[in-house]
This record gives C-alpha cells, structure tokens and sequence, in this order.
C-alpha cells in the first residue's frame, strides 16, 4: 500500500470519517443492500473455480474445520473496507495481508507452485466478488447500468488495498466481462472446488440447530440463489442442470427475497459494522 492515498498522513479527518467509499458511493448501496448476502455466497462459489486460488483456501484456512468462523471473517473483512474509517480499513488490510505473505503451497492439478498473495490469485478473487455482489444488485434492482460501471471503478481501490496493480483491476463492466472471458480456459471444478460448494450450500450445523431453529431451510434457499445466480457458463461447468427459464426464475426469487428483507428493521439485517458505518456519516 505506497499509494499516498493509503496512508494516515495525507487523509483529512473527513476523509477517514467517510471511509474509501462514503455514503455517496454505489459500493455503499450495494453492499447494504439485503441481496448482498446472496452474492457473496455467489463469490464463494465462483472463486473455488480457479484451482490455485481454490488450493491456497484448501491448505491454508480454516474453513473446512470452521465454515462459520470463515464466512464471518470474511464478511467482516469486507464491511470493514466498505464502511469503516480509512484507518480501520487499513488496519485490517495489513492484517489480511500479512497473513497472505506467510502461505503458500503447489496446486496437484496444474503443478504451480504459488503464494497466496501472488498478484493474479488476488485479482481473480477480488473480480469474483465484484462480478457477484453486482450481478444480485442488477437484477435486484438496486442498480442501473450506469452505477454498475460506477461500481466496478470504485472497486478499484479494493483492489489495489489488497495488492493488485490498479492497471490490472477492471474498472467497467465491459472489462470484468472481457477478464471472466480471459480466464475461463484456466477454470475447473477440481476435488477441492466440490468439497467447497458442498460446505457453501449444506454446511455442517449442530443437531439442536438443525431441529429447533428454521436455520436449515433458511441456508438451504439462500444457498440455491447464490448457486441459481452464477453465469450458465459456471453452472455448466459444475455439470450443474440449467433450463432457459432458470436466470429468469432466479431473478424472480432474487427480488422477492430482497422484499422480504427490506420488511425488517436494519438491526435485524445490517452487521453492526455497516450500522456503525452510517451511523457514523448520518450528518
């Protein structure tokens, strides 16, 4: 993080009070939308697509062991950057990074051996998410094509917060497609890839939960719109079945999940970072 912007001491107060976004931004409508969580169960599904990212996940996370410790953390992580202050965005930027540094590992499939941290893997997330939280936010409804591509530009310095080059980072919606388009040869759904889809959409829970809570039904049907969501080409390659009405059934169910949602109040649906966030830059 050498970007001038990055750093305490060329921020106003204003600047950090706001964050890298600001209640201004599309990232902010976006992210506090309720679709939000549909999409980044979406993200987890499409990043396990790349074999060497989806190893580096395999060897060195907790997820397998701790599926909820690992969702949690990386929603925190997320609505941190969004709605935090510049200082708190960093803090836990350094945090990440620092951990990427140390783990590595060589993926069976294609025989690289790679750092988590390596510039490419970094990007391939990071255009993951992006593609996921804005496909749910169009066809919700939250967003219009133009702030689609204001999104994908703002996202930039997400990106270039966890260690891509800005040059490398889409900054429309053209580009992010042009970039899924580059990277589909490279795409499979390897042993660990299954493994991953299998803990995202039927994920261990306790017996009590699954008996007397609805925790059960309610996963299981936010779990089949991430999986409804992803691109054809996606669902294809999993050997997923996809009829022509399925996008169009998928939107459907997007929306009226979204309608429900917005009925509760905001403590109910909104994560005590994203409430400190606009409570923070009400004025």
């Amino acid at each position: 993080m050498s970007d001038a912007r990055f750093s305490a001491l060329d921020w106003t107060d204003e600047e950090d009070r706001l964050g890298f976004f600001g209640p201004d931004s599309v990232t902010w409508r976006v992210h506090a939308d309720p679709v939000y969580s549909v999409g980044g169960l979406r993200a987890l599904l499409l990043q396990a697509l790349h074999p060497v990212a989806m190893d580096g996940v395999a060897r060195n996370s907790v997820f397998r062991e701790e599926p909820w410790q690992r969702l949690t953390t990386t929603a925190a992580y997320v609505d941190t950057l969004t709605f935090g202050t510049r200082r708190e965005a960093v803090r836990v930027v350094r945090r990440v990074r620092g951990i990427h540094r140390r783990l590595g590992g060589t993926e069976e499939t294609t025989g690289r051996s790679y750092r988590v941290d390596d510039p490419d893997l970094l990007l391939w997330v990071h255009c993951a998410q992006v593609d996921s939280l804005l496909d749910v936010a169009r066809r919700a409804g939250v967003v219009d094509d133009e702030e689609a591509d204001r999104y994908v530009a703002e996202q930039v310095t997400a990106a270039e917060l966890i260690g891509v080059d800005a040059a490398d980072a889409p900054d429309s919606v053209a580009a992010l497609a042009d970039y899924f388009a580059r990277m589909r040869p490279q795409l499979a759904v390897t042993p660990a890839a299954r493994d991953a889809w299998r803990f995202v959409v039927v994920p261990p829970m306790p017996r009590w939960v699954q008996v007397l809570t609805p925790a059960r039904p309610a996963w299981g049907s936010l779990a089949s719109l991430a999986v409804a969501t992803l691109p054809p080409w996606a669902r294809r390659l999993a050997s997923l079945p996809g009829f022509a009405v399925t996008d169009t059934a998928a939107t459907a169910a997007l929306r009226a999940f979204r309608t429900g949602l917005l009925a509760l109040p905001d403590r109910a649906r909104l994560s005590p970072i994203v409430r400190a966030g606009l409570e923070r830059t009400a004025a």
